[in-house]
């Protein structure tokens, strides 16, 4: 998130491929075992850190005024104009009491930097995010900063809070029901607002947003918004508002030129009444959740994600709702509406998905249970595919753990590295038929000629994070993508019928444009 690189279908392509599978296998072992002062071993004759190639703090202004040449660009347009002028391995000055960071398009320096960050992985977090849980409302967050935030012996202590109750199978399986339910409703509204070219609306895309919302909620808060109501309530439409402040504002302040570190801007305080309006919807709701214990303990499902918070800590469920509201609804939103967008461009794709679905789905209000919904592989590679096509982030971000060498440059240790991998998903030398919608890439089994995933190097396609740091709400965010599309699909033939697909750019990538997808009804 390899340049000039193919990896074909060779022999000692293959013989790399079951390397680097076995090393990423063991890269959380290895990763344990290393001494904070070791020194990679081309340390000594690599080339010094500042030799980088990069953009200098002069053009950093220049280039992104009005008119110059990164002005407009997308995040995306972004990482491929750095990286046909400077190459693989780009070095990006700090201003504005930033840090240094440096940005890879090579897939073996991720494999690098995952394996040598160590037990305690540094992912350092929006200024502003942390400003608000350690400066503005210390007494809501204290030590725990939450999953985003926190670094060291302070994350690794709330990733083992979180861990038993976000990644285990038995937790997502509670909430299956309830994502059903959520997607017939959403599908029940957005038949309704079909016009007379059974094309969607302009805001169509708000819907699917106010869908993950009100499963987010279920899911964090053990709550009904009412968020998927036509008349939503206020404290939903708040909710949902926030969210996006949240989402536009951080990427004014943090990614953007911004003096907010000197001076509290109106954008500043914008950002934290933001902050503070999520804070009090989430407290109110965990204390309505309380106070429904005490006068009923069986009110709640001892196997909620609520529930096991609760039973840690009140503060530990606040903060951990808050991380889900933050990476959960807008993410799994892009994700999904963006596989959409692919089969809806791609019938023949979506006319098999469909066949795939009519085996657990024999009418269209069959019953989707826990086990209908573990053998859908070709639903599952058609999510991959879409994540692959249409990713709701640029790439990973990591802080080295140690001193190492990257393409024969010094990186010292604690240096933010962007592992810009969704350009290189697009890069057909990385991804053979990089532009095409192929989910059967991502089959075993499938004719030569159909590109094969596991020929592509195992670092470069990590929607969801590596190793002990990757994304802690991973399972549940794929559950209800499938939830959602297996209920789409088999109940609707998709088509579009305009240009296509753009993303915007805030700290996610967002959907840029409108999308009035063709949605008719199928004929079972």
């Amino acid at each position: 998130m390899l340049a000039g690189r193919c990896f074909t279908k060779s022999v000692a392509c293959c013989h790399r491929s079951v390397r680097w599978r076995s090393a990423r296998a063991g890269v959380a072992e290895q990763a344990r075992r290393l001494p904070d002062d070791t020194i990679d071993p081309e340390w000594v004759t690599a080339k010094p850190y500042e030799s980088i190639p990069g953009i200098s703090r002069w053009q950093l202004v220049t280039r992104f005024a009005k008119g110059g040449r990164y002005d407009g660009l997308d995040l995306t347009d972004l990482h491929r104009a750095m990286r046909e002028e400077f190459g693989p391995l780009v070095r990006i000055p700090g201003v504005l009491r930033r840090l240094d960071a440096v940005m890879s398009f090579n897939p073996e320096d991720f494999a690098k930097v995952f394996r040598t960050e160590g037990p305690w992985p540094m992912r350092r977090s929006f200024q502003t995010m942390s400003h608000y849980r350690e400066v503005v409302r210390p007494e809501i967050f204290g030590e725990m900063g939450g999953l985003v935030t926190s670094q060291g012996e302070t994350w690794q202590k709330m990733r083992s809070l979180s861990n038993p109750v976000l990644m285990q199978p038995k937790t997502v399986n509670v909430y299956v029901s309830t994502m059903d339910e959520t997607a017939r409703e959403l599908i029940a509204i957005i038949s309704s607002l079909r016009d007379e070219k059974h094309e969607l609306p302009q805001d169509f895309i708000q819907w699917v947003y106010r869908w993950a919302l009100e499963v987010t909620c279920v899911m964090a808060l053990d709550t009904r918004l009412g968020a998927l109501s036509k008349n939503v309530s206020t404290e939903g439409q708040t909710l949902l508002d926030s969210v996006e402040q949240v989402f536009e504002l951080t990427y004014e302040l943090d990614i953007l030129p911004s003096i907010w570190r000197y001076y509290k801007t109106p954008t500043f305080k914008k950002l934290m009444r933001a902050y503070d309006t999520m804070v009090e919807i989430i407290m109110s709701k965990i204390e309505a959740a309380l106070a429904r214990i005490e006068q009923n303990p069986t009110s709640i499902d001892n196997q909620s994600v609520l529930y096991k918070l609760l039973k840690i800590d009140k503060h530990v469920a606040v903060v951990t709702a808050l991380d889900m509201m933050f990476a959960g609804i807008d993410t799994t939103s892009t994700s999904t509406l963006g596989t959409l967008y692919c089969l809806a461009t791609n019938p023949d794709k979506q006319a098999k998905l469909r066949d795939e679905l009519r085996t657990i789905l024999p009418k269209k209000d069959s019953t989707l249970t826990v086990d209908s919904m573990r053998n859908l592989p070709y639903l599952r590679a058609c999510i991959k595919e879409g994540l692959r096509m249409v990713p709701p982030i640029a790439g990973n971000l990591r802080a080295t753990g140690r001193n190492i060498v990257l393409q024969g440059y010094r990186i010292p240790k604690g240096t933010d590295i962007a592992m810009s991998s969704q350009v290189l998903m697009h890069d057909d030398s990385v991804f053979s038929r990089a532009k095409e919608y192929i989910p059967e890439r991502w089959l075993g089994g499938q004719p030569e000629e159909i590109p094969n995933a596991k020929e592509t190097h195992p670092f470069v396609f990590l929607p969801f994070g590596f190793g002990s740091r990757s994304c802690v709400g991973k399972r549940l965010a794929m559950m209800e993508m499938e939830v959602l599309l297996s209920r789409l699909i088999r109940q609707f033939e998709f088509r579009w019928n305009y240009g296509e697909f753009k993303l915007r750019t805030t700290i996610i990538n967002l959907p840029g444009s409108p999308l009035p997808f063709e949605m008719k009804d199928v004929v079972d």
